[in-house]
């Protein structure tokens, strides 16, 4: 049972990776890996009730991650509906690729702390498709802001589920996670970037400007309305996650449901026509559901190895073939705890490491020791590495369409630069404020 589920997880990974050579969408495959490997776990000889329990666990994290998106996604929905993006798109003037690189780059870097990675990579997508007409193009940013969105969430406690688990824990506290990572965190998007400068050359066309049907309904300030109750209810989530203790998802909802009370009262005296597709109504059915299906099959997938102990062991092998003793120890085990966090989701890998660990005052794993800060950082921007390594990346491939080999041809070779440069300025920084 414990090696077969392995062999079909990597049957399923295989499929996502080749969805478009075996011509079979990737939530398809994502959701049979999911509910299989769970079958093998349970007619593997497993208490039916205990594994009950324990997917009910994961069903329950699943879940909030789900209903995060799917707010998070609806909201974006109803500010591209009423034009509010244009209010941005409106002040990128540049139609230089290397210049318009570097400005969604460091906003996508700077909106994922205050927001989160996910989200932000969300919002990004619907920039992107304002600004740039040429699909490769658009996938070439694409890539771009799932680097930027993960190096951005990294150095944040809010930023990244996995960052949030370690400072809720007690594991960081603020200023030390920002002081210690963000130098990293910003060498993981400028190594990327600087190599993009040299190798890009030439203009963006944007797409036309699409005159919408509602154009007439839609005051200037309805649209400015509608961005700043809907940018203010994405960056509310943290502050109501702070305020509160409750999960984001909950945060979300209430952001969602207010603009929903909103929009309605904005057009409550337009035609019925209008109503119905600006409204949350109108515009949830646009909402990309098979991307959200692919992430239900991807977790459940995940959880169904963390509860049979695949993960668990993986841990437990590194801390056995690496002196965690040691700063050198410590770096590569970290290290790789990133690189699996591209193939493997970081959350339950880090689940794993809290699990395996106790807070020792005086050594590597002290509150701000050395080894939480770097796990925070590897775990965070690894997974940018696979376009299915994190939640911004699966995101971002769901609604752009970008294909798992396209990534792994055109952008896992800069992520991992950007990932190899952000752990040498971590060291660098390591020895001069040791010196």
């Amino acid at each position: 049972m414990y090696t077969l589920m392995i062999a079909l997880f990597m049957l399923g990974y295989a499929a996502i990776a080749f969805e478009h050579s075996i011509k079979i969408d990737k939530a398809a495959s994502a959701l049979i890996t999911g509910v299989v490997l769970w079958a093998v776990y349970i007619l593997g000889g497993t208490d039916v009730n205990e594994a009950e329990i324990h997917l009910l666990e994961h069903f329950g994290e699943i879940a909030s991650i789900l209903f995060f998106l799917l707010g998070a996604m609806t909201i974006v929905e109803v500010i591209d509906a009423h034009q509010g993006f244009s209010v941005i798109t409106e002040r990128i003037k540049t139609d230089k690729i290397v210049v318009l690189m570097w400005t969604l780059g460091i906003l996508t870097f700077f909106m994922s702390a205050v927001l989160d990675n996910l989200t932000t990579a969300i919002v990004m997508v619907s920039l992107m498709r304002k600004l740039i007409k040429d699909q490769q193009i658009r996938w070439l940013f694409g890539g771009i802001v799932i680097i930027a969105a993960n190096a951005g969430g990294a150095w944040s406690p809010i930023g990244d589920v996995t960052t949030t688990m370690l400072w809720i824990g007690g594991y960081v506290s603020t200023v030390n996670l920002v002081s210690s990572i963000f130098l990293p965190a910003v060498a993981v998007l400028l190594a990327p970037l600087v190599y993009l400068t040299f190798t890009l050359k030439g203009q963006i066309d944007r797409p036309e400007t699409a005159v919408s049907e509602h154009e007439s309904v839609l005051s200037k300030s309805e649209k400015s309305m509608v961005l700043a109750f809907g940018l203010g209810g994405l960056l509310f989530v943290p502050v109501f996650k702070t305020l509160t203790h409750l999960p984001p998802f909950m945060g979300m909802m209430l952001s969602l449901g207010v603009l929903w009370v909103v929009t309605d009262l904005l057009h409550r005296k337009k035609a019925a026509s209008d109503r119905s597709s600006l409204g949350i109504l109108g515009v949830i059915r646009r909402i990309d559901t098979p991307s959200v299906l692919f992430f239900l099959g991807i977790l459940l997938a995940v959880a169904s190895l963390q509860t049979a102990g695949q993960l668990k062991d993986l841990a437990s092998g590194l801390d056995a073939s690496f002196d965690t003793g040691t700063e050198l120890g410590i770096y590569l085990v970290g290290g790789i705890i990133g690189l699996l966090s591209a193939i493997i989701d970081n959350v339950p890998l880090v689940a794993a490491a809290m699990g395996m660990y106790d807070m020792v005052p005086g050594t590597f794993f002290s509150q701000d020791g050395f080894f939480w800060e770097y796990l925070a950082f590897t775990a965070g921007t690894g997974g940018s590495i696979l376009i299915i390594g994190s939640a911004a990346g699966v995101a971002v491939m769901g609604l752009e369409k970008i294909p798992f080999g396209w990534y792994l041809k055109k952008i896992s070779f800069l992520a991992l630069l950007g990932y190899l440069a952000g752990i040498g300025v971590y060291a660098l920084q390591g020895l001069l404020a040791g010196g």
